[in-house]
Parts: structure tokens; sequence; C-alpha cells
């Protein structure tokens, strides 16, 4: 079996701008490439999984989605990293009409994403490592069994309260992470 660093894209491998689509408006985090260094020094596979909640929404589509995510694997690759995959989950249960508004299995805080990955890529959950910063992240990771849960600390954690998380580790930003 392989372990695999689980990734959230918004806010943890990009900054989070709100409904980053294009090229243009995408920019990395600091700390990300060194981060996915040590992980693959380690043997990791490296996956995203993002909910991208603005192809309900009507904001862009899928193919915009795609379109970013293969530039996002070539820039990585330029830095000797590679994804494995990125998966998004382009529903809301809100918005999206008959196509995208549901309650899907897919949208963190369900695990759908993360347990697709552990069938394509055969991922020991339990030597794999999520990292987002959002608490349906870490929910997420929960449900499909990830030891290690790490919360990077970001505006949207301040409303939640951080003594009830399922992290288990909290951190204020990427370089505080240690394999």
């Amino acid at each position: 079996m392989n372990k695999a660093l689980l990734l959230d894209r918004d806010g943890i491998i990009n900054h989070d701008l709100a409904y980053v689509h294009k090229v243009a408006d995408f920019s990395f985090t600091d700390h990300i490439f060194s981060l996915c260094q040590q992980a693959k020094a380690l043997d990791y596979f490296i996956i995203v999984v993002t909910n991208q909640a603005g192809i309900a929404r009507g904001l862009y589509t899928e193919q915009a989605v795609r379109e970013l995510h293969q530039w996002m694997i070539a820039e990585f690759k330029k830095a000797d990293i590679d994804i494995q995959k990125a998966y998004y989950c382009p529903h809301h249960p809100e918005h999206g009409g008959l196509q995208y508004q549901h309650n899907c299995l897919c949208r963190k805080p369900m695990p759908g994403m993360l347990l697709q990955a552990k069938r394509e890529f055969d991922l020991d959950m339990s030597q794999s490592v999520m990292i987002g910063d959002r608490e349906s992240d870490v929910k997420a990771a929960l449900a499909a069994k990830v030891n290690r849960r790490i919360l990077v600390k970001s505006d949207y954690t301040q409303a939640d309260n951080l003594d009830d998380t399922a992290a288990t580790e909290i951190v204020e930003c990427l370089s505080e992470i240690k394999f």
C-alpha cells in the first residue's frame, strides 16, 4: 500500500482569493513546494482534493477547473514534484440546478474524494496526511480514516471553535509542518 499527502487546494496550494479558476488569478502559497519536496522524499503520493462550488454557482466551468489543474500540475512538475491527481467536487447543496445541486458524497466534509483516491492509488490512509484550512477538510479526512489531519489557520478557522476540531495538529503556516 501507498501513503499520500492529501492537499486541499484553495488556501493550501494557492492563496484563496475566492473562486480561483484562471491561471492569472492563481498564486502559490509560501512553502507549498518545499512541503511537497519533503513528502516526495519520503515516498508520499501527492493528491489534491478540492471543493469547487463555483461550478455549481455558475461562476466557471468544469473545463476551466481541469485546465487550471493541468497548468498547476505542470508547475509542480517544473519543481520536480509529481501530483498524482487533482480531484474536485463541482456540487453544492443549494446551487446548480439539476446537474450540480445535491448533497453528494464527494463534497467535503464527506470523504468521497479521499476514498476514491484510496481506491485508485491503493492508499493506506493510516499512513497518509491531510492538510486543509477548513474544518470540512479535516472532517473528510477523519471520515476517510486519515490519522494525521493538519489544519492550517485561516480566515475560515477564526469562526470555528478550534477546541472541537477533528484536526490532530493546528499550524499557523505550512512551514511548521514536518514529516
